[in-house]
């Protein structure tokens, strides 16, 4: 026997799903997050959801972690302290940045400036430089260099960042530095850029592989304590981590570039999402991820989702490869609030998060939050967790009570119009990740899950025009669905400015070659054989003299055949479709990028029984709600007793597990072979 565990840390809760990979059979469990320690959550569901499942954990042969711990240290500000190395004359490099200030106008005026990842009185210059050919123009002066990192000593620098320029042409001084500061600072984690980011631009690469140091220590200490734990626990399992590219690294390396994992969990749930769509003949997707404490959406085209080369968390914005996903402050914990100002009413970012949380999970929350409104609107069943967390309605309706009287409307207006405001706040972020993309969300299916998604996924499908809505089964668990699902995954890029006339086909393939050899040989080390191993290619172009450059994706047939060509047409192509015309200029390359990755798990979908169109047998209770303006009697349905093809009018309710699933009115769900519930208007 062989088990697939996920693994996914959430602000609210830990999400586990376990897969037999003999028969696809899973089990999921869900236990509340420890936010002082994410590893505790980890191993206690480990024990629960084995203890379901009725096998040792000593049986897992993989198990799959998405994690926020990376993330948590940069949105907290809980970092290491970071020393900076950079060349003579470029000492305040994170300083000057870039001349870009988020936000409309005022942001010139009231945007209060971030403090760097590394201070100035922890950065020194190194008497060096290398030209933009690579060629030594000033050798390194060692023994300035050994006197400068003993000033960081003294300063008490936790971890070393080494960025020079035109290192990533030769990293020959950057080795040199790394070697000296062993010596002097002794074992303290060390980032070289060239390794990190081997890309032109000095300001990206020097602030990304910043952002690795800042917050390697933190990633060091959690991968390590969990592996140990693991392995003691799991002796046969080996544990990967989920990158923030949807794919998968080893602790190892995920340890060495943690900045890798910035986005790792909301990198999960599109996997997730993307992998069971794919079951369903679903290929082009919103994602709609609505957890406790935020909510993430992504778009999938044919099947893949896009993939940026920049991360953003928080005021950070760096240069990683990730899911291109939109993060909201609209949570089932976000706190709804009337402002004394304007009497308007707000609901997020700010959350009730685990501890308290919402005021119906009766442990001690007072503050209105989505959650508590759901509950007043009578979407929610008496316990959640398969009753395992007893709901107190009578403290949501105390809490929505404080909005109803700020408002002074009733409080089913009142929990309504929370509702409505974080649907709004949700359908903005959509809209980003399409419309603002140059996509129709209309040619898009809506997937729905998180602990919150699906309850507020048929509003947002009617909002966007986006049908069907579709909730998978233990929607709850999916992006922990998404980290047992995704495969191993390694990324090498190199930057190669050359126009097309001034390079070959030749040349081209040569150096995707050399960087694909290189990105094998990580998948190699955790045991992925070459055979089992697929390539694909992307390259950055732009025409010459623009300031930008578009990404490109290129297989390995028509880098073959056409090499150059093929890739000036796919360039031309997506500049019309990004900016809606395309020049009759000379194109040239920027970047190039080998994207590694091993096989896909053996794990199928498994089918549920078929039934007819009658979904009584699943219909367990009715019960009165407040939805579009008035009261309805919704019929209440038991995930686990529908079959395929029921058909759910709405208004209904269909709970489960992990998750519940509001039906509106003049709605209906289809249930398909897989569970999937398909969700679309009724004319």
């Amino acid at each position: 026997m062989s088990f697939r565990l996920g693994v996914d840390v959430g602000g609210t809760f830990t999400d586990l799903l376990l897969i037999d990979e003999q028969n696809g059979a899973t089990h999921r469990a869900k236990v509340p997050s420890t936010p002082h320690d994410p590893s505790l959550a980890v191993l206690a569901g480990i024990k629960k959801i084995c203890e379901r499942a009725s096998i040792s954990p000593g049986e897992l042969t993989h198990i799959m972690h998405g994690t926020t711990v990376a993330t948590n240290a940069v949105l907290e500000g809980k970092g290491a302290s970071v020393g900076l190395v950079v060349t003579k004359g470029y000492r305040q490099i994170l300083q000057v940045a870039r001349s870009f200030v988020p936000g409309g106008l005022a942001g010139w005026i009231v945007w209060p400036k971030p403090t760097p990842l590394a201070l100035l009185e922890n950065t020194v210059e190194a008497n060096e430089r290398i030209s933009a050919q690579g060629e030594v123009i000033d050798e390194l002066d060692e023994a300035a260099m050994i006197t400068a990192l003993e000033s960081l000593k003294k300063n008490g620098v936790a971890a070393l960042t080494i960025s020079l320029i035109n290192s990533f042409t030769n990293d020959a001084h950057e080795r040199r530095i790394g070697e000296l500061a062993l010596e002097v600072l002794g074992d303290i984690p060390i980032s070289l850029s060239s390794k990190i980011l081997p890309e032109i631009k000095e300001y990206e690469r020097t602030l990304t592989t910043v952002a690795n140091s800042y917050v390697r220590p933190t990633a060091v200490r959690y991968l390590g304590n969990l592996a140990r734990e693991v392995a003691v626990t799991s002796p046969g399992a080996r544990l990967h981590i989920l990158r923030s590219d949807g794919g998968l690294m080893g602790v190892e390396t995920a340890s060495s570039a943690p900045v890798n994992m910035l986005m790792s969990g909301p990198a999960g749930g599109v996997s997730g999402a993307l992998w069971l769509a794919k079951q369903a003949n679903y290929n082009n997707l919103l994602t709609l991820d609505m957890g406790g404490t935020s909510t993430d959406v992504a778009l999938v085209q044919d099947g893949k989702p896009r993939i940026g080369h920049e991360t953003t968390v928080g005021d950070l914005t760096i240069r990683a490869s990730s899911v291109d996903v939109r993060t909201v402050g609209a949570g089932g914990g976000s706190i709804a609030h009337v402002p004394q100002l304007t009497k308007a009413l707000r609901v997020g970012p700010q959350s009730a998060g685990a501890e308290p949380g919402p005021a119906a999970y009766g442990n001690g929350g007072t503050e209105p939050t989505v959650t508590d409104a759901n509950a007043v609107l009578g979407y929610l069943p008496v316990g959640l967790l398969d009753g395992e967390m007893e709901l107190d309605y009578q403290g949501a309706r105390d809490a929505v009570a404080k909005i109803a009287d700020a408002l002074d409307i009733d409080i089913y207006r009142a929990a309504s119009g929370i509702i409505d405001i974080v649907n709004e706040n949700m359908f903005g972020a959509l809209r980003l990740v399409s419309v603002q993309q140059g996509y129709d969300p209309r040619e898009f299916a809506l997937v729905a899950f998180g602990g919150a998604g699906p309850l507020h996924a048929n509003a947002l499908g009617r909002l966007m025009g986006s049908w069907p809505v579709i909730v998978p089964p233990s929607p709850g668990v999916l992006c922990a669905y998404g980290d047992a699902t995704t495969r191993l995954r390694a990324e090498a890029s190199r930057t190669y400015i050359r126009r097309f006339s001034e390079t070959g086909n030749d040349e081209l393939v040569k150096l995707l070659g050399e960087l694909a050899t290189e990105a094998r040989a990580e998948l190699s080390a955790e045991g992925v054989s070459e055979a089992s191993q697929e390539v694909s290619y992307s390259v950055d172009v732009r025409y010459h003299g623009q300031g930008f450059e578009v990404g490109v994706d290129v297989d390995p047939e028509s880098l073959a055949e056409r090499g150059l060509e093929a890739i000036r047409q796919g360039f031309e192509a997506e500049h019309e479709r990004l900016f809606t015309f395309s020049l009759d200029s000379e194109c040239e390359l920027v970047h190039l990028r080998t994207v590694v990755q091993g096989e896909a798990p053996l794990v199928s979908a498994p089918a549920i029984p078929s039934a007819g169109a009658d979904a009584s047998a699943a219909r367990v209770a009715e019960k009165e709600i407040y939805v579009e303006g008035a009261m309805a009697t919704a019929g209440i349905y038991d995930r686990r007793l529908l079959g395929a093809n029921n058909v759910i009018a709405g208004p209904a309710i269909v709970t489960e597990m992990d998750s519940t699933t509001l039906i509106l009115p003049g709605h209906s769900a289809t249930v398909d072979t897989y569970g999937n519930l398909i969700i679309t208007p009724n004319n």
